[in-house]
């Protein structure tokens, strides 16, 4: 037998994510490594252009010199300037042409280097597990991806357009200046190593402002998606000002980092810019000085004076490059701290794809808990033989949307094993798993797409005919001929557009169309009213012919006439049979639909729960830990109190 892990290793990747490194250096050297060639002939062209630049004032340093040794005889100037000249343009030809050629490169490769960033990101999300997606902000995860991909960018556009540059006006203006005068030099250079060594210390001693900075800006940004996402809640509850007062606390606690941040940023900046000035005054007293003394010459004078002023024009600026820097560092290890985790849930080395024939399930010797100490199934064992219809019962909390949870493998047991058609779930490639289990969900969640696209989902090559043979079964077709595109409609963020009742048709009509041969129905038919849910029941029967289908209900008279039902309380099945036989037995089960008003339980007979499981949504909505008081379930347009939702 295979050997499987029981729970997943530290520091594991999902297979199919591709490897991306924990670290803000790595990470960012990754990304340079895949494209090498375009970096060293960015960083070769950007070279040449600063070495370019900080030879002008030498080539004018020449004309000068030329000029004053012509006195004042204007013949043949033409002739004795000519060298220095034609050296004159051509480097001011070289930085524009060089110049140019580096900015086109960095323009074409740029954008292709952010979306490569983005698309490995988005990669490595997609495998994080159900739990993961569930304690993060949607909103915030998108905004660190954003982020962090920009960043690398503008890491690197700063190491080749903003240090390198320097660093070579620093070389060649030094080497340029041990010419005329050494110590002139050697004080130039005295100046530039303190002033960069300082600037960044200053810059080191910023970052966790920075990243601080970051982080809040983040999570304005998760609160802010947040926010606009349940806008329609907000209404409803008249809390349009509280939600402006929850906004605006995050906004204070952002603006107070920000602000932090700014103001160290300021203080360097103050350090800078006295600098630069004694720099000037320094330079200007001495070389006057010198020339005094006779020491240099008038071209000399003057090549010291420009090359001092082109330095500091170029590092001026250099500690808020420090700063800018650290904060596109800070954004890079706020992105990769939070996005490069672990997986949780991963294939093992030699998954396969699975085939699932019949559709025959079982739990063997099954324990598991959520990992907060709370056990859920201890020793679990089951069979469901293939083709069989099963409801799952119980109170909230015993244990149903645990089983569908593990079922879908969005978590891994820490013993026993699941299997379908004797096969071990962990051996299946995930993907292969999901594309043949299908699931309606209590609270289906749409693409902003159109309706063709959203149905279309359960099967990717499906013809537009198959889509509208599997809406009319869905009883969709109706609702969607009235709208004015049809089809072609747009249903909004999460599918806001539709009701209820109609965004759960297009998931009917999204898992008719998949043809998965094991089905979960969680309450699949709770937001419709009694005449559609009867003439989709009446599909869903067809449906359900041939496949393994597991059915999680409120109501028990919709899974009455299902061939076993399932009875759970405390993370145990207390009660296995069909409809008839538990009623005779007279236990938990007769109890409950004794206890039913109209279909749902009565308010009378609502134990409160003892095990209660997290809820994970959108998937499983069901067993919130938080959640004590009996919930509300939907019978036609009715809201009545049931006890039963898993």
């Amino acid at each position: 037998m295979t050997s499987i892990p029981l729970s997943s290793p530290a520091g594991q990747c999902a297979s199919r994510a591709p490897a991306l490194p924990a670290s803000p250096l790595g990470f960012v050297l990754h990304f340079v490594h895949e494209r090498l060639a375009w970096y060293l002939s960015i960083f070769a062209l950007e070279s040449c252009h600063a070495t370019c630049g900080i030879l002008l004032p030498y080539a004018i340093t020449d004309i000068i010199r030329r000029v004053t040794q012509l006195g004042g005889a204007t013949d043949g100037w033409a002739e004795a300037l000519r060298l220095p000249l034609v050296c004159f343009a051509a480097l001011a030809l070289g930085e524009v042409v060089l110049g140019r050629s580096a900015g086109m490169l960095h323009m074409y490769f740029g954008p292709a280097q952010r979306q490569s960033v983005t698309r490995a990101l988005y990669a490595y999300l997609q495998q994080h597990s159900h739990r993961y997606l569930s304690d993060n902000f949607a909103g915030a995860l998108a905004h660190r991806i954003a982020e962090t991909s920009l960043a690398v960018n503008q890491v690197m556009w700063a190491i080749i357009f903003d240090f390198w540059p320097v660093a070579i006006v620093f070389g060649v203006s030094i080497t340029l200046l041990f010419q005329p005068h050494e110590q002139l030099a050697f004080l130039v250079l005295g100046w530039a190593i303190g002033f960069v060594f300082l600037s960044w210390w200053l810059a080191m001693r910023c970052r966790p402002y920075a990243v601080e900075s970051a982080a809040a800006r983040s999570v304005t940004t998760g609160k802010l998606v947040d926010s606009v996402t349940n806008l329609f809640s907000a209404r409803l509850f008249a809390r349009f000002g509280f939600e402006r007062d929850h906004l605006d606390e995050q906004l204070a606690v952002e603006l107070k980092a920000v602000r932090r941040a700014m103001w160290y940023q300021e203080r360097v900046k103050w350090f800078q810019f006295c600098a630069a000035a004694v720099l000037k005054l320094g330079i200007l007293w001495y070389a006057l000085d010198l020339w005094g003394q006779g020491q240099i010459g008038v071209a000399e004078f003057v090549l010291a004076t420009s090359l001092s002023l082109h330095i500091i024009n170029e590092t001026r600026n250099l500690s808020r490059r420090f700063l800018d820097f650290f904060e596109f560092i800070g954004n890079i290890h706020n992105g990769v701290q939070v996005l490069i985790r672990p997986h949780e849930v991963v294939d093992v080395p030699d998954a396969r794809p699975a085939v699932i024939r019949r559709g025959e399930i079982e739990f063997a010797n099954v324990h598991f808990g959520y990992g907060d100490g709370q056990r859920i199934f201890n020793d679990l064992s089951l069979r469901i033989p293939a083709g069989q219809r099963i409801g799952l019962v119980g109170f909230s909390g015993s244990g149903k949307s645990s089983f569908v949870n593990l079922l879908l493998r969005l978590y891994d047991p820490q013993r026993g094993r699941i299997l379908i058609d004797d096969q071990d779930i962990r051996l299946m490639l995930q993907e292969s798993l999901h594309a043949q289990v299908g699931l309606i969900p209590q609270d289906p969640s749409l693409f902003h797409r159109s309706l063709l696209e959203n149905i279309r989902y359960g099967r990717m090559e499906a013809s537009d005919e198959e889509v509208v043979e599997a809406s009319r079964k869905a009883h969709a077709h109706e609702f969607i001929s009235q709208m004015s595109e049809g089809y072609q409609s747009m249903v909004g963020e999460r599918g806001v557009k539709l009701s209820g009742g109609q965004r759960q048709r297009i998931a009917i009509a999204r898992v008719i169309l998949k043809n998965a041969p094991v089905l979960i129905l969680d309450e699949a038919t709770a937001s419709l009213d009694s005449v559609t849910e009867k003439a989709i029941q009446e599909t869903m029967d067809e449906v359900m012919r041939g496949k393994t289908v597991i059915v999680i209900a409120h109501r028990l008279s919709t899974i009455a006439h299902l061939d076993r039902i399932l009875v759970f309380d405390h993370g145990r099945i207390v009660e296995d049979g069909n409809h008839s036989t538990l009623l005779a037995l007279g236990g938990t089960y007769h109890r409950l639909w004794s206890g039913q008003a109209g279909g749902f339980l009565s308010g009378d007979d609502m134990p409160m729960p003892h095990a209660r499981e997290p809820v994970f949504a959108p998937l499983i909505p069901d067993d919130d830990p938080g959640d004590e008081m009996p919930r509300l379930a939907r019978r036609d347009d009715t809201l009545l109190p049931a006890t039963i939702a898993g």
